[in-house]
């Protein structure tokens, strides 16, 4: 069985403190064209096993795997062997991690034939951010650590991204909290206009309370700059860093500004919608 697991761009990144040792998040997102691509193959016994193709990820900190192990668990099914062919960049904050274990979960309820929904969103939520939203993708509003999730009518939206240097996600919440300062309400303001279909005033409030941080170890605010010479209609860091990305109003006019910025790790995607 083969799966896509398309990556995602937080268009706004509330950070509104912490609870039970998480920090609390209020994030407008949106799925894009860039996927993963996830072969899973059943087994006779209940073992797991992962292979990454595109990238060096170490099987202990494999979220795919620990996603498919759960599964097995929760729902007394046969292990499975998965195939990873990366694509989306790691360290970007483009949710890679988190849509291969959406994929799997996924993946296996369709091998497996398990249906519930809920219990599949409640496995995902379980296995990391970002999972449970992942599992549906689209435009979306996503509170608490993820699993609070408010879908948009979908729109067609353009963008360049342009990596930076990979941040730790840990390391980047934890910069953060060294720093402290208040949550910017960003999405609130970009949701309100979003509902009323108002795409370019969206976009002129994105961004991330987590930029700052971010900047210790990738220069994104210099890729930001960059990005805003091409006259987007917005631009912003996704995730925790280290990929920005420029808002753009059709496809033409992304292709230009990728172009001008001149730089290999550029490229074009847009929003994408799907239901796994």
């Amino acid at each position: 069985m083969q799966h896509k697991a398309y990556a995602k761009l937080n268009l706004t990144l509330d950070v509104l403190g912490t609870a039970g040792g998480y920090h609390m998040l209020d994030s407008l997102v949106t799925t894009v064209d860039l996927f993963d691509t996830v072969h899973i193959f059943a087994r006779g016994d209940g073992v797991c096993t992962v292979e990454t193709r595109g990238a060096e990820i170490p099987a202990e900190r494999n979220n795919a795997l620990r996603a498919a192990e759960r599964f097995c668990e929760k729902f007394h099914t046969r292990g499975v062997d998965i195939v990873l062919e990366k694509r989306i960049p790691i360290g970007a904050g483009m949710g890679g991690s988190s849509a291969d274990s959406a994929a799997v979960i996924a993946g296996m309820g369709g091998l497996f034939h398990v249906n519930d929904r809920a219990a599949l969103k409640a496995l995902a939520d379980e296995n990391g951010s970002d999972t449970g939203y992942l599992l549906g993708g689209g435009i979306a509003r996503i509170r608490g650590r993820g699993e609070r999730v408010e879908r948009f009518p979908f729109q067609k939206l353009y963008f360049v991204v342009l990596p930076t240097a990979p941040v730790s996600t840990g390391e980047c919440f934890a910069a953060y909290d060294r720093q402290g300062g208040p949550s910017s309400s960003r999405t609130e303001r970009a949701a309100e206009r979003m509902r009323a279909g108002d795409v370019a005033g969206a976009a002129g409030v994105f961004g991330n309370d987590l930029t700052s941080a971010a900047q210790q170890f990738a220069d994104v605010a210099h890729a930001i700059e960059r990005m805003r010479q091409n006259s987007p209609l917005g631009a912003g860091m996704t995730g925790s860093g280290g990929a920005v990305f420029g808002v753009f109003r059709d496809r033409e006019s992304a292709a230009r500004a990728r172009e001008k910025l001149n730089d290999p790790q550029a490229f074009v995607t847009e929003s994408i919608e799907y239901r796994s």
